[in-house]
């Protein structure tokens, strides 16, 4: 589908890119992806995506804008304060892009609805703030054979990786289980740098332009790892057999999604 006048000088210095070009911002503009939280995470990856251009934007997330999230989730305002989440991030990619379609989902995910939400979209970014969620999604993407983006961030350090069907350990090989409650710190309670949620939420949503225009490395069999205070960056190898893995090994045990206890915890 050839792009509009305006659309190629809106994407010009995608155009302009060798491993981007018309082609690429094509299939940026066809693309769907999900963004499961809209906080701290989800925030950057959001508004970048729509930058990009990527045409269908998914945001699934059951809170509201309270006043504490404005120093790190950038999507949202002073005036959004009590608006739900949801609706504040859709106005901010409305009002940046218009060739972005944003689809709305004011829920809590769980086992019931997960699978559904996930299905029709080519990535999925895990901005969900507790470790039951993780699992989750993880879990669930590993059944849908859906790719999609890990990322945690408290303190001044943050991680990531990314899964892809077939190429790599899922978040499950990798942390097997949920930590008992109250083992990890919640960023409520630890504290976490504004900034960190721009440089890993970033990061994520570079993930997903990468793997929906097929160029570059990604995360995938690697865990990348960040200090703000002594401002490294560590790529760690993962493990590269799978078959005994609960969820994507050769032979599951985990064929049925699990609703751990849901921990309070503001990490987004």
């Amino acid at each position: 589908m050839p792009l509009t006048d305006e659309q190629i000088e809106r994407y010009s210095r995608h155009i302009i890119l060798k491993e981007v070009g018309a082609k690429g911002q094509n299939k940026l503009l066809k693309a769907k992806v999900l963004i499961i939280g809209a906080g701290g995470l989800g925030a950057p990856a959001a508004m970048y995506l729509a930058a990009a251009g990527v045409g269908t934007i998914g945001i699934a997330d059951a809170d509201e804008v309270d006043l504490s999230n404005l120093q790190r989730q950038i999507i949202h305002g002073t005036a959004d304060v009590g608006k739900a989440k949801v609706k504040s991030a859709r106005e901010t990619i409305n009002q940046m892009n218009p060739d972005v379609t944003v689809n709305t989902y004011r829920t809590f995910v769980s086992s019931e609805n997960i699978r559904e939400l996930i299905r029709d979209y080519d990535f999925i970014i895990d901005g969900t703030d507790n470790f039951p969620a993780k699992f989750l999604i993880n879990d669930a993407c590993v059944m849908e054979k859906k790719p999609f983006s890990h990322a945690g961030i408290i303190r001044f350090k943050g991680q990531l990786m990314t899964y892809v069907p077939g190429e790599g350990p899922c978040y499950r090989c990798v942390f097997k289980n949920p930590p008992p409650k109250d083992a990890v710190p919640t960023c409520k309670q630890a504290g976490v740098i504004g900034a960190m949620g721009g440089v890993i939420g970033s990061l994520q949503a570079m993930e997903a332009i990468k793997y929906i225009i097929g160029k570059g490395q990604l995360l995938t069999g690697s865990l990348l790892t960040y200090d703000a205070l002594t401002m490294e960056f560590h790529k760690i190898k993962l493990p590269k057999d799978t078959h005994n893995c609960p969820v994507c090994g050769e032979h599951p045990t985990i064929t049925e999604l699990i609703d751990y206890e849901q921990a309070e915890c503001d990490m987004k």
